[in-house]
């Protein structure tokens, strides 16, 4: 087949990318370095490179030009040219084909060859060498694609984040094993009619995936006959990954979208703009590194080698304006082209960094904050990296809300019977206010979460006291060894029926414990059903049974029972206050907002609380001060959190015309509410008994 040569004229500057305006297709390619920027077009099937256009012009550090006569659907790729001096920080190499930094989609993944190195694998001077082999048999192609899709009536859900309850999975993890999704593993598949059931009917409002956007299998996993599953090593800012594409167009992920929003629920991704896939100075030349290695990267002084605050071997320079460009495109560009609803920002503390350390009015920030776009959608930090000082849960300005890994931690330690946890579970209780509450920030700050990816799951925490990460090829030495878990005296399954039911008792009064806290709750998708990954917590490398959900051993009760946790929070707005509870005088009737008692009625004093036997935590929450009193549907809940074995606990004394009514009683899930008739009531060990204030019949 005979193929029509293009010419390129000039053209715009602006957008980045590949733009079809209807007649052709503009191309702007950043780099400050280099000295030639070329596009390369292929054939049909990507197979055949058919030209080479050099990009004519260049404003400031933008190199572009227009090709008359091009389509969507075109594949291509680029190269530029430039110095090869990595002691010097460049890393030019027109031999290497290099992605567009946004690229809309990618016909694939890269395949594993030395040839996609920039520098001569076993070479002396190591990455000091040049490599001359062309890698384009070995690179995906990029796509020329119009985004446009026909969304209709969609709008996003925008749900209050005061009542949002999130939901954290995986595309492939969810869907693969559903007896009736189909195409599993894909972006369709999570909208299918049976998925949207399922979500709706658990009561979640939003889903938060772990990362979409085209990432890379890192080599020595490849070597390993293993995978990366969790997604985060990103190739392509812009494009879904192709693997969860089942027919090849990204539009199936704004079908995706605009389902769940009809069924009233939000998509949060999770993103990863600290890092690329393409490692330290060993690592391929993709493309960051060959479009301009010193823009890109932060180096250190010896500009041979890459800063490594993400334990990746690289990490992104946010410092550099044009770099901040390509992440506030992507960032908008998932809102306002993909509809989605937020965001979740892996290693966020390295957004923040400058040269200084950690700064939460980084450049990042600044530009998230005054962004009349991003404002509008959900914001939620990982508040840490391995860098010096990288730990900085609470620290980040709003409206930023944050991964809170001291709930949980504190969570698994107070019900698994540390001594002296009380203090800190009344903390987590009441929105981590030692950690949020400054800056205006609102108890909603606090994302709750008791397991998520990064760990084991609820099962597992309940399951096993060490991990169990073979599978992963490390000697089991990856993953956390701190998990806070218990086994209740056997590694793994069991038969014997004491040791089953005594867990299941425990992941209850978890659950219960995370839907009644004040913040953000946070629920890893698989937990309700009680998944387990085989003690395995760090399973990123796991694309088989041990990640994907096993639907067809479902423990049915504990997902009714956690849709009926999640149905009590949503009809308690006492539960779900944005102001933090601190015993302040109310506006409706001049009385506190919140009080600790102890089990025999009396308050909580010093003593109590430094108490290191202490295994119960017994609140009365109100409706906060400040909160706007058409709000205040209900005048107390009265929650008993018993770590210990049985106890006789006393409630307050109702006021006139009230009655407390046991709402909620882990120890028997379906329990039907019942008034109490006298003050006092028994309640299990390893139990959460809730009761609620309400006028008497």
């Amino acid at each position: 087949m005979r193929h029509p040569e293009f010419s390129i004229t000039a053209g715009r500057s602006a957008p980045l990318g590949a733009t079809f305006d209807g007649d052709g297709v503009n191309f702007a390619v950043f780099s400050q370095h280099a000295t030639a920027m070329e596009v390369c077009l292929f054939s049909d099937d990507g197979r055949t490179e058919l030209q080479r256009l050099r990009l004519p012009e260049r404003d400031g550090d933008v190199w572009y030009g227009y090709v008359s006569g091009l389509r969507p659907g075109q594949f291509y790729g680029l190269r530029a040219h430039g110095p090869y001096r990595p002691d010097i920080g460049h890393r030019f190499n027109p031999n290497k084909l290099l992605l567009d930094p946004y690229a809309k989609q990618l016909t694939g993944l890269p395949i594993w060859h030395d040839a996609l190195m920039g520098y001569q694998i076993g070479s002396n001077a190591r990455d000091l060498s040049f490599d001359t082999r062309d890698s384009a048999p070995y690179m995906p192609r990029c796509v020329v694609k119009d985004p446009s899709f026909s969304w209709g009536e969609d709008h996003h859900p925008r749900t209050p984040i005061a009542e949002s309850v999130i939901y954290e999975a995986h595309v492939k993890g969810l869907t693969q094993m559903h007896p009736k999704v189909a195409p599993e593993g894909t972006f369709l598949g999570l909208a299918s009619d049976p998925m949207l059931d399922y979500l709706t009917k658990l009561g979640i409002t939003a889903v938060e995936l772990l990362p979409v956007q085209s990432f890379l299998t890192d080599r020595f996993l490849h070597d390993k006959s293993l995978t990366n599953y969790w997604g985060y090593q990103t190739l392509g800012f812009f494009s879904p990954d192709p693997r969860y594409l089942s027919e090849g167009k990204i539009s199936e992920f704004q079908q995706m979208v605009a389902r769940l929003h009809h069924a009233g629920i939000e998509v949060i991704l999770d993103v990863v703009y600290n890092h690329t896939c393409e490692g330290n100075e060993l690592g391929p030349t993709l493309s960051f590194r060959g479009l301009d290695n010193l823009s890109y990267y932060r180096l250190i002084k010896d500009k041979r080698y890459y800063i490594n605050d993400t334990g990746t071997g690289n990490t992104l320079n946010l410092d550099h304006p044009m770099v901040l460009r390509m992440v506030m495109d992507s960032l908008r560009y998932w809102v306002e082209v993909m509809h989605v609803d937020g965001f979740r920002f892996d290693l966020c503390s390295t957004l923040g960094r400058t040269d200084h350390g950690f700064d939460a009015g980084a450049s990042f920030f600044d530009a998230i904050r005054q962004d009349p776009v991003l404002t509008q959608v959900k914001l939620i930090a990982e508040p840490w990296d391995i860098g010096p000082g990288g730990y900085r849960l609470g620290g980040f300005p709003p409206p930023f809300h944050e991964w809170n890994d001291r709930f949980r931690d504190g969570v698994r330690r107070f019900w698994r019977g540390d001594p002296g946890r009380a203090p800190d579970l009344a903390g987590r209780l009441t929105g981590s206010a030692a950690e949020f509450d400054h800056s205006g920030r609102p108890a909603t700050a606090s994302v709750n979460l008791i397991t998520a990816h990064d760990g084991f799951t609820l099962h597992d925490v309940v399951s096993y006291n060490t991990k169990h990460n073979e599978a992963n090829g490390e000697n089991n030495r990856d993953g956390h060894s701190e998990n806070y878990s218990d086994n209740f005296g056997w590694e793994g399954p069991t038969t014997d029926t004491t040791i089953i039911e005594a867990r299941k008792r425990r992941k209850r009064a978890m659950i219960a414990t995370l839907m009644l806290s004040q913040g953000t709750p946070m629920l890893l998708a698989g937990d309700e059903l009680g998944n387990s990954q085989g003690g395995n917590n760090n399973a990123y490398a796991q694309d088989n049974e041990t990640s994907w959900i096993d639907w067809e051993n479902a423990d049915l009760d504990f997902l009714e029972f956690t849709r009926k946790m999640i149905r009590f929070r949503k009809d308690h707005p006492i539960l779900r206050q944005k102001v933090f509870l601190h015993s302040r005088e109310r506006r409706i009737d001049g009385r506190e907002d919140l009080f600790w008692w102890r089990a025999d009625g009396k308050p909580m004093e010093t003593p109590d609380w430094v108490d290191p036997g202490l295994r119960m935590v017994c609140v009365e929450m109100r409706t906060a001060s400040g909160t706007p009193v058409f709000a205040a549907t209900e005048s107390a809940i009265f929650v008993a959190f018993n770590a210990g074995g049985p106890a006789t606990i006393t409630l307050p004394v109702p006021p006139k015309g009230q009655t407390w009514v046991w709402a909620i009683d882990t120890e028997t899930p379906d329990m039907a509410e019942q008034p109490l008739r006298k003050r006092t009531s028994e309640v299990a060990g390893q139990s959460v008994s809730v009761f609620v204030l309400e006028p008497t019949e």
